[in-house]
């Protein structure tokens, strides 16, 4: 019988506080450009997607993510975006600071490390989806900005159905 896997990711998350601000300005959107929202308990930015991983490999990647020790920042989420061969609206950072590249580069070398996925070169670009299906984005709400204080990265499971992904935490790692 073949072992069981989750999908998993690697992310940061904002508090329910957060989350909130973030739903609000989803909601505006959706007014002007419908589509799907995403729940509020959804709403993240993700570091590094791993993908189905077998259960037996999640222990490599808590014993990864312990090597690593990086600093606490702040984002300023700051713009609304609108990806239109994705059809997604997006709520990102015009800038971010350096300690969330180097996050994102730490984790990485640490998946490539322990010899899991999730450690592709590939660009990194915060960004928290507000919406998918989304009609034209031309006209997105102008918001004030939002500073998120990060503490934590986080390993996050996704189970999929009928009404979407839901996602259930299964570690974190605190910035100190």
């Amino acid at each position: 019988m073949a072992e069981a896997s989750r999908r998993v990711f690697l992310a940061v998350w904002p508090t329910p506080a957060l989350a909130g601000r973030l739903d609000d300005i989803a909601a505006e959107a959706w007014a002007l450009c419908g589509g799907r929202r995403m729940r509020r308990d959804t709403l993240h930015i993700t570091l590094a997607f791993l993908g189905e991983m077998a259960e037996s490999h999640l222990s490599r990647i808590g014993t990864a993510m312990e090597t690593l020790a990086a600093a606490r920042f702040s984002l300023s989420i700051d713009t609304l975006g609108y990806w239109k061969h994705k059809r997604i609206v997006w709520a990102g950072c015009r800038s971010w600071p350096a300690a969330l590249d180097r996050l994102v580069s730490d984790i990485r070398g640490a998946l490539v490390a322990a010899g899991l996925p999730g450690g592709e070169d590939s660009a990194f670009f915060p960004h928290v989806t507000l919406l998918r299906k989304a009609g034209a984005g031309e006209a997105l709400p102008a918001f004030e900005a939002i500073d998120w204080p990060v503490a934590e990265w986080v390993l996050v499971e996704s189970c999929r159905s009928d009404n979407g992904a839901a996602y259930r935490r299964l570690a974190g790692w605190p910035l100190t």
